[in-house]
Formats: structure tokens, C-alpha cells, sequence
């Protein structure tokens, strides 16, 4: 029996042609400029409000690369950022922490599946006045200050009691609460800074980024602050020398007390919230965290080009 397969090859070709259309149109990349490569060119951000220098500059250049795309951003304190978002007032947010059990669940009952991304690595700061003759802490010892078993005469202070920091500082020295009369809370990292400029027996607790390329308005006040070198004497790699925040101590694992940075997205759609998110784990958001003097968590990589001259 004889097959006409004219018909077969025929379709085959229309098959053939439209796979080459559809293949070709997906290498296609997307213009930078344009807004309609996100489902919304608008989409609200709440950041915990210690993260602000860094997340200020993030923003900048995506503003700036992105002209038709409109992140809104709102700078709050971890415990207010993350009831917005069990709330469901606003689907993305950059904390110092996952979601815990009980948060995820409050989640799921919304059918929400947030995507959570750490896109950086944070140091906790020790800083005395510039006269101060303290130029160094134990872990134990700033346990045993924040949990008031030793006597001082020194005032302990960091930001809003409702910051990512304060709580931090609970985990870290098994204290749910800071009662003593030498420990409080101010109302933001800045202030934190300029108090302990103007009074030499302070100590104070900040968020690294606020050190580095600060804003006019506090400039100032970090020249007459310096940050303590930490020992970490209680760890499992515990060792007798002391640290200072850097991105070298951090990535070695050296300085003790580190905190990460996340970018949670309950978005369930790749929109500017996600954008925003690949933007700063890609390579050029990744290179802002470097610049600012905080870990990246993806090191952008360096090409070095070594020209060779031959002598005639």
C-alpha cells in the first residue's frame, strides 16, 4: 500500500516554522526601559527601617535603569513591617530574618507562598564615644552587659525598641526583656550615633551600613564615634583575637555578630516586587552591597586584563 505523504510533510513544515518563530521571539531580551515587562509598573515595599542606606542606593539605580517602574518604599520597624505583610497591606518586604512557623501559616491561609532571598550580610556595630578608653568587647561581656550582671556606669543604647535590632539583641543574649535603668532604646540608628558622640561613658549598638558614607546630616557624629573590635570567646570557633566589621571579617566568619538580609516576596507573580528582588542579587545590585561596605551574597567576580608588550 502505497502513502501520499505530501499532507504530513506539509504539516510538519507549519510545525517546524512556527517552534523557529516562538524560539526565536524568546531570545528576544526585554528593553531595560520599559515598564510593561512587569505585570505593574507600581508596587509597595516596606523595609525595616535599619536598612535604609543601603536600600537608598539600591533604589537609585533601578529608579535610574527602570525610568517607567515605581517602587514605593516605606522605611518602618521590623515588628510593623512584618504585620503589614501578615496583614496583607503589602506583599513585599526586606527583613533582617525569615518568617517564622506561626507567620508562614497566617500566610497559607491567605494562599500566599512567600519567596524569601537573602540578598546580603549585615554587621552589628559596637561604638564608644571617640574619648572613650574602651576599644574592645568580649562576647561574654556584652551578653553579660545587655543582660545587667555586671556593674556600669555606662548607658547602653540602639534604636526603636520595635527594630530588627532590638530584637537580635534579645536572641543573642537570652533576654526577652532589657529592664535595667543603663539599657534603652532611642528612636532610630542616627541618633543612636549622635548620642554617643556627645557623651564619652555611651555605648552604643548600631546597624554597619550607618557607618559607612553617612549622610551630611550625621556625618559628623561618626568622626568622633569608633567601632570596637569584638572576640569571639564563647563560639564554637572561638578565638583570642578581636574584630572589627568589615567585609573581609565577614566573610572570613571572624567578626561575631552578623545579621542577614532578606527580600520576601508574596507576590505570586513575577511583577516589579520580583524584579526588584532578581535586581539585587544580580550582579549589578550585588556590586551597590559591595560599595557599601556590606557582604554581598553572591561576590561580584573580577576581570582583569594583563596586556603583554613585546619588545622589538
Amino acid at each position: 500500500m502505497k502513502y501520499n505523504l505530501k499532507p504530513v510533510l506539509a504539516v510538519l513544515m507549519v510545525v517546524a516554522m512556527a517552534s523557529f518563530v516562538l524560539l526565536h521571539s524568546c531570545k528576544q531580551k526585554p528593553k531595560n526601559n520599559r515598564a510593561d515587562r512587569f505585570t505593574s509598573d507600581k508596587t509597595e515595599i516596606v523595609v525595616d527601617e535599619s536598612f535604609q542606606p543601603v536600600v537608598d542606593e539600591e533604589l537609585y539605580i533601578f529608579r535610574a535603569l527602570y525610568t517607567n517602574a515605581h517602587p514605593e518604599i516605606l522605611y518602618a520597624p521590623e515588628n510593623s513591617a512584618v504585620n503589614l505583610l501578615l496583614e496583607d497591606s503589602l506583599r513585599v518586604a526586606i527583613l533582617s530574618r525569615d518568617l517564622d512557623t506561626q507567620e508562614y501559616k497566617v500566610l497559607k491561609t491567605r494562599n500566599l507562598v512567600p519567596v524569601v532571598e537573602r540578598f546580603a550580610v549585615d554587621a552589628v556595630a559596637i561604638i564608644v564615644n571617640e574619648a572613650s578608653n574602651d576599644t574592645s568587647f568580649t562576647v561574654s561581656e556584652i551578653k553579660k552587659m545587655l543582660n545587667g550582671d555586671t556593674k556600669s556606669d555606662k548607658n547602653i543604647v540602639f534604636d526603636n525598641p520595635n527594630s530588627g535590632l532590638v530584637r537580635y539583641l534579645k536572641q543573642f543574649s537570652g533576654n526577652n526583656e532589657f529592664k535595667q535603668k543603663n539599657i534603652y532604646a532611642l528612636k532610630s540608628n542616627k541618633e543612636v550615633i549622635k548620642y554617643v558622640s556627645q557623651h564619652k561613658d555611651a555605648i552604643g549598638i548600631v546597624g554597619f551600613s550607618w557607618l559607612n558614607d553617612p549622610d551630611k546630616d550625621y556625618a559628623d557624629a561618626v568622626q568622633k564615634v569608633k567601632i570596637v573590635g569584638i572576640q569571639d570567646d564563647i563560639g564554637k570557633a572561638s578565638s583570642k583575637e578581636y574584630f572589627t566589621p568589615s567585609q573581609t571579617t565577614l566573610a572570613l566568619k571572624q567578626y561575631p555578630l552578623t545579621r542577614n538580609l532578606y527580600i520576601l516576596n508574596c507576590t505570586g507573580k513575577y511583577g516589579l516586587g520580583m524584579e526588584f528582588a532578581a535586581f539585587l542579587r544580580g550582579e549589578r545590585g550585588q556590586r551597590i552591597i559591595l560599595k557599601s561596605g556590606l557582604l554581598p551574597d553572591d561576590v561580584p567576580g573580577r576581570e582583569i586584563t594583563i596586556e603583554h608588550k613585546i619588545r622589538q
